[in-house]
């Protein structure tokens, strides 16, 4: 199984579960490092207020930085490899870089329609996809296949 480690733009606290509004998708990738780590599987998350030695540490986020400032994050790196910037992973991704089953340890995952987030403001969480143009068109669903917005991979 590989380690995941993730770099975020600097937060309140080490969660970002704090404050007048809480972002969906830190919610999200928080729920699920949670529910990992209660199966014995834990993913380093490192936000730039509380480990700033962490990132200056850290060559690859480093360079990103440089060059892209923190418009970058968060990244994520898989092993050695940076797999994503831009945006937090979502559930499908990070089980398939730690090379676990979902199913097979008890966790579910997001529906593949939530797999990014669109222009149109859509997020998506635990519960699934927000967005009223979704609801209005009757699909459910925030991201459509055609969309293909993979903003950030690498």
């Amino acid at each position: 199984m590989k380690n995941i480690r993730i770099f975020e733009l600097a937060m309140c606290c080490a969660t970002g579960l704090c404050g007048p509004s809480i972002d969906p998708e830190v919610l999200r990738i928080s729920t699920l490092l949670s529910s990992l780590k209660e199966k014995g599987i834990v993913v380093e998350r490192y936000n730039l207020t509380s480990h700033p030695q962490v990132f200056a540490q850290n060559e690859a986020v480093k360079e990103l930085l440089s060059k892209h400032g923190t418009a970058i994050l968060p990244v994520t790196i898989s092993g050695d490899d940076v797999v994503l910037t831009g945006r937090y992973p979502t559930n499908q991704e990070v089980f398939a870089w730690l090379q676990v089953d979902a199913q097979a340890i008890g966790l579910e995952e997001e529906p593949a329609c939530c797999a990014t987030e669109t222009a149109s403001g859509c997020s998506c969480s635990a519960a699934g996809c927000a967005a009223d143009e979704d609801v209005a068109a009757g699909t459910g669903c925030c991201c459509s296949a055609e969309e293909g917005d993979h903003h950030g991979t690498i």
